[in-house]
Order: C-alpha cells, then structure tokens, then sequence
C-alpha cells in the first residue's frame, strides 16, 4: 500500500471562564500561594461549570481552530478525543463530538484512555491512519474535566488540577508530512500510582481507596518520570536520526514545573527551550500539550517550520513521545485570549 504523508494544520484551544487561584485555594485546605508555587509552578487553574463538560471544552476547542484558519470539519473522516474524564463511560466523547460539530455520520469516532500521553497517543494513532491511507483528514482534540474528579480535601492532588481542551486538525498531504518519529512505552506494574476507582477496586493484588476520586502518588510518578522521560526522548530523537540540539520546542506534560525542571537538567536542555501550559492552566492531563503548543503559537515562540519534540507521560504508567515539524496553514483570524 502507497505511504501517504499526514499533516497538522491547524489547531484550537479552549479553557473555562472560572479561575480557581492559589489564593482560593488557602480558604480551602491547608496550604498557601507560596507553597504551591515553590512545590509546583502553578498559580491558577480553570474550573468547568456544574454542567460544562469535556465534549462541552473540547467543541470549543474545535470551533476556536475552524474559526482562526478558516477550516470545515464537515468532511473529516474519524474523530479520535483523547480523555480520562468522558462525560459518560459511553458512548464515546468522539460521538458525542460528531454531533455537536455536525461532522458526517459516515465518519468514525472513538476515544482514546492512555491519560496524560492520551493527546500524543491520538496524534499516533492519526498519522498512522492517514499514511497508511485509510483515512484523509482527523480530528484529535484531548480535553479533561479533571476537576469534576478531584479531591478538595486532599491538599497534595486538588492544587495540581485544571480543566480545558486543545484540538488540532490532520489531513492528508502529497507534499509534507509533520510526523518525524514517535515512541511508546508501558508500565502497567506502577498503575496503583496514579488511578480512579470504578468497578474495580483492587490493581495488581493491592487495595485502592475507593472514593472515585482521583489517588495520585505524587512522590513515586515524580521518581519515575525522572528516570524515565529523558532516556524516551533520547530514543525519540535517535529513530529520526537527530540530536536534541536540532529541536526548537520541547513539550512535555504539564504535570508540574518542579518534574520537567530536573527532566531538561538531565537532558542538558535550557530550561527556556520547554513548553508547559501549567502556570495559569494546571495539569490538565490531556489537555496540556496543545495547550503549551497554542500557548507558544499565540506568544510567537513558535514559527512556522519548528521541530517540537512533544512528550506525554501518566498513569497506566503510559509514555509517548513524538518528533513533529509544525508547518501549520496561515491563521485568517486572531485567536481569541485564553
């Protein structure tokens, strides 16, 4: 079968209205602005509505990136919404998108779990699909509503979470392709390190706590990333043949600014070189790559043609990485402040 070359086009954002500061947050639990800005670079988070959901954020998302470069979604041909907070275990956020952007029905349309790498999964899975010629143009969009499933009593996890979406647009393209080399790993021996109980309350013959809340254990996926992420990057540069020093953006997971400080050190990368979407944003799971992707975009860091080397990494223990060239098409209309 003809190899066929998938690129990004365009790409859209949206977060909630709702802020949710540090200094909220002191009213709330044990803690302070100072503490949550030594311990994690963050200072504010959005926060949905009671009934804004995450197919609610990631339309938007959707509509911000038809708006801004004058693209229809009409005629995409699969759908892929990246998530661990669905507005329902089903049907799919996907489907729930085919009908509020009014995309065909003879699209398909399906969700991808895989958490915190859950958006670059998408964006796997999408240039596969299009190379490969089963498919010409995708939606991937990864959004979260993670603070309809956050503790507030628990003062290590509620200051880490916010709520938005990102979506960015694949097509088919004889000319270019955006996808330069990716990589995926799994660790499903640490998944009682990050999780939310549903029906099932036991992983790997140890008891969870049973709240059907999130239960992170912040200290064991901060080791673990550590040790991990920069030797997945190293492999991810060496399968396009590359060195970090040919990169010009390095987009890890906005999980927390005191993890990808250590990450960059490790890699001898200047830290001013990362993306991150988490100051203003939180770790919004999913959601964070696009967003420090727009975020770069908006602040004209990012200029047509870019090597960005995005990194996701989670519970499950899940990572994937990929190596894009970000040669999107002209904006037609400015986007709108985040």
């Amino acid at each position: 079968m003809e190899i066929r070359h998938a690129t990004i086009t365009a790409i859209g954002t949206f977060v909630p209205e709702k802020r949710l500061t540090n200094y909220d947050l002191e009213q709330m639990v044990d803690t302070s602005d100072e503490w949550i800005v030594q311990r994690t670079g963050i200072r504010e988070r959005r926060i949905s509505a009671p009934h804004e959901y995450t197919s609610d954020l990631c339309a938007a998302a959707v509509r911000d990136l038809m708006r801004r470069y004058g693209k229809s979604v009409n005629d995409v041909d699969m759908i892929i919404a990246a998530t661990s907070t669905p507005d329902f275990p089903f049907p799919s956020t996907a489907s729930l998108l085919q009908h509020k952007l009014g995309v065909s029905p003879s699209t398909g349309a399906m969700d991808v779990s895989a958490a915190c790498a859950g958006f670059v999964y998408g964006l796997h899975l999408a240039n596969g699909l299009i190379a490969s010629g089963l498919h010409r143009k995708i939606l991937v969009v990864g959004g979260e509503t993670l603070t309809k499933i956050t503790d507030y009593t628990d003062r290590t996890t509620c200051v880490l979470f916010g709520d938005g979406a990102g979506a960015v647009l694949i097509e088919h393209d004889e000319r270019r392709s955006s996808f330069l080399s990716s990589r995926l790993s799994t660790e499903g021996s640490g998944g009682a390190h990050v999780y939310q109980t549903r029906i099932a309350n036991r992983m790997n013959g140890i008891e969870l706590i049973d709240k059907q809340l999130l239960v992170q254990n912040g200290r064991e996926v901060f080791k673990w990333a550590v040790r991990t992420v920069p030797e997945g990057v190293r492999e991810v540069l060496s399968n396009a043949s590359l060195d970090l020093g040919q990169v010009d953006w390095f987009v890890p997971h906005s999980a927390n600014l005191r993890m990808i400080e250590p990450i960059c050190e490790r890699l001898g990368l200047p830290p001013e070189r990362a993306l991150y979407s988490l100051e203003y944003f939180g770790n919004t799971s999913a959601a964070t790559i696009p967003l420090a992707l727009d975020l770069g975009i908006r602040a004209g860091k990012i200029r047509q043609g870019d090597l960005a080397l995005l990194y996701g990494f989670g519970s499950g223990l899940v990572q994937a990485g990929m190596l894009v060239r970000l040669e999107l098409d002209p904006e037609i209309e400015p986007p709108f402040p985040l």
